[in-house]
């Protein structure tokens, strides 16, 4: 499977975003999916995560502002980002589990700033 991710920008402080991972293959069968981000001088942190039942595990800094999800029809991913703040300024990746393998995006690059 192969991953590619979009909707990165510049946006100002309290915007919202959404990007999308969309998947070569039927992610039916990926049972965990996952956004991460990695910012300058930074390692890359887990940001979202949701497997296949819908269940969601989200970043402390992120909740209540991002909103994880995915359509197996359209085999995407998606990541919504609601009152997005100058310290989330990364570049995200979009992740998959496939066979026990993990499957990583093109990082796509959003910068919140004023």
């Amino acid at each position: 499977v192969q991953l590619q991710a979009s909707g990165g920008g510049s946006v100002q402080p309290g915007r919202s975003l959404r990007l999308s991972c969309a998947a070569s293959t039927a992610i039916s069968g990926l049972n965990y999916m996952g956004w991460y981000r990695q910012a300058p001088g930074k390692q890359r942190e887990m940001v979202a995560s949701i497997i296949s039942s819908g269940r969601t595990n989200y970043a402390e800094s992120v909740k209540g502002r991002f909103t994880i999800s995915r359509d197996n029809a359209k085999n995407t991913l998606y990541l919504q980002m609601d009152s997005l703040k100058p310290v989330d300024t990364a570049v995200y990746y979009c992740n998959a589990i496939n066979n026990g393998y993990p499957v990583w995006g093109q990082g796509t690059q959003l910068t919140v700033s004023s």
